[in-house]
């Protein structure tokens, strides 16, 4: 019995934990070049609501989204109401999902019909550390203010099925209509899901 309640308890203190850690805080920041070689630099677009998506573009998990449109969708849509899109590549060089140039990235976007306002290769892995970034697909929504009011995974499907994408629940989407309300991201967190992110060892 006195195993079974501290079980509970731990249980419980853990789903009181996560509110907190998911509560908004101030995005770390970063300027890097796109693949254009144009500056991007997170105080420069404070003001303007970020998602930044991280990307391995050989990882079936990511492969789920693209092929079905879903996540080129989801960028245009989001742009279309004025957010900046951000997809960062952070594997490292030799690692699957790397691009060993800006044109090889440049090919895939085309390729993919994706439509983000800009790529930033990372093979050093230093902003992917910098927001702890674990997985491809991994998704980071920052408001106006600077603050990072969600992270975790693009829907509530943790799987490669692209069948699996009916009535999945887009958290990305459901974020960016919190903030255009003017209310609080109901869903702060959740769990990432997906290939690893490559980085360099």
């Amino acid at each position: 019995m006195a195993l079974n309640r501290r079980k509970t308890l731990l249980i419980a203190a853990a789903a009181l934990a996560i509110p907190l850690a998911a509560s908004a805080a101030p995005a770390p920041a970063f300027t890097a070049k796109d693949l254009n070689g144009a500056n991007v630099s997170l105080a420069a677009l404070k003001g303007k609501t970020v998602v930044l998506e991280w990307v391995n573009e050989g990882c079936p998990y990511v492969r789920k989204h693209y092929s079905t449109g879903s996540m080129q969708q989801t960028q245009k849509d989001a742009r279309a109401e004025g957010v900046v899109w951000v997809q960062v590549v952070s594997s490292a060089p030799g690692e699957q999902g790397h691009f060993a140039n800006p044109a090889q990235a440049k090919a895939w976007i085309t390729a993919q019909k994706a439509s983000p306002d800009h790529m930033i290769l990372d093979p050093t892995g230093a902003i992917g550390r910098q927001y702890k970034a674990t997985t491809t697909p991994e998704m980071f929504v920052i408001d106006k203010t600077g603050q990072l009011v969600y992270r975790g995974g693009i829907d509530n499907k943790p799987t490669s099925r692209t069948a699996d994408l009916a009535g999945a629940k887009n958290f990305v989407r459901a974020a960016l209509s919190d903030l255009k309300a003017g209310k609080p991201v109901q869903t702060a967190f959740s769990q990432s899901y997906g290939c690893s992110v490559k980085y360099k060892t």
